[in-house]
């Protein structure tokens, strides 16, 4: 299969480095200059939880040099999405799948606002703990899960298609009937580590061994729980601050992508996560005031690194 990872910085490197190393021809697609340069140099490094492999794959900081998809992965921060999809329409063909892979809610609503819905598989991934160790070269923690659905209605012959091309890669993947689902039970996990750790510039593991940290970051959890329910979502747990941590102790020595954004003085995903609980909770009459707070802090910490 041709696959162009639109986005290939921490977590795009992870998908596309494995999934060439599978055997598919893969394009990875980013604009940081130095990152492409690398690649293209010295091949796509990728260390932790899945090894020790350097992959030889095409990359560049121009979609338009990329050959017509099969399947376009949007791995692009939440806040990116609508430009990326637009910058790679030119490599969407009549039968192109595309997935975007976020955080937070509200990029598949992006993606198919510009493609139609009929085009979209949404994936959510969780528990890698992908960071950038040097142009050219990527490590992630851990490797628990990508969650793949259609946007609307049950699983398709399509949707598995796609998933056991993951599947093959190495990737452990699961299906759902619930798109619904699939978003809220890994958002609840953003939301309770994402902020907490980045106002503390803390790991995971820091934020789960004080009492004081943890006691923020599950409230953060418990009140997306709670939105969640409000919201009629059918959850497979009933005990978010177990659920939270058992996510949290695979990967304790991750730091969130939020974390790295802001140290980087980059834009966050706040907005996307933690302040997505106050915003969808006051539709439904949910107060979320710690993720509030949450979200205005970490908002005030990248005005300064800005």
């Amino acid at each position: 299969m041709r696959i162009a990872v639109v986005g290939a910085g921490a977590m795009g490197s992870v998908y596309a480095a494995l999934l060439a190393d599978a055997g598919n021809e893969v394009w990875a697609v980013d604009g940081w200059e130095e990152h492409v340069a690398a690649i293209r140099r010295n091949g796509l490094r990728v260390t932790g939880a899945s090894g020790d492999r350097t992959v030889l794959i095409d990359a560049t900081t121009r979609p338009d040099e990329v050959v017509a998809a099969d399947l376009v992965v949007i791995a692009t921060k939440a806040n990116d999405v609508e430009t990326a999809v637009r910058a790679v329409s030119g490599i969407i063909g009549p039968d192109t799948i595309v997935l975007p892979i976020q955080n937070g809610l509200g990029s598949s609503g992006e993606a198919s606002a510009v493609l139609g819905e009929e085009r979209i598989i949404l994936g959510v991934a969780g528990g890698f703990g992908a960071s950038v160790v040097e142009p050219g070269w990527v490590r992630h923690e851990g490797m628990e899960l990508i969650r793949l659905g259609e946007m609307k209605g049950p699983r398709t012959e399509r949707l598995e298609r796609i998933a056991e091309i993951w599947r093959a890669a190495g990737f452990n993947v699961q299906t759902y009937d619930d798109i619904d689902r699939l978003v809220w039970e890994k958002l609840i996990c953003n939301v309770c580590f994402s902020g907490t750790c980045a106002i503390l510039d803390a790991s995971i593991g820091d934020v789960m061994a004080d009492d004081r940290a943890w006691s923020v970051a599950s409230e953060c959890a418990v009140e997306a729980y709670d939105v969640a329910r409000a919201l009629g979502i059918r959850l497979e747990f009933d005990d978010p601050i177990a659920y939270v941590r058992a996510f949290g102790s695979k990967i304790p020595a991750a730091h969130p992508s939020l974390l790295l954004d802001l140290r980087a003085g980059r834009r966050t995903e706040i907005a996307f996560i933690n302040g997505s609980i106050p915003r969808v909770g006051l539709t439904l009459g949910v107060a979320a005031p710690v993720n509030s707070t949450v979200t205005s802090l970490v908002q005030a910490l990248e005005s300064r690194s800005r």
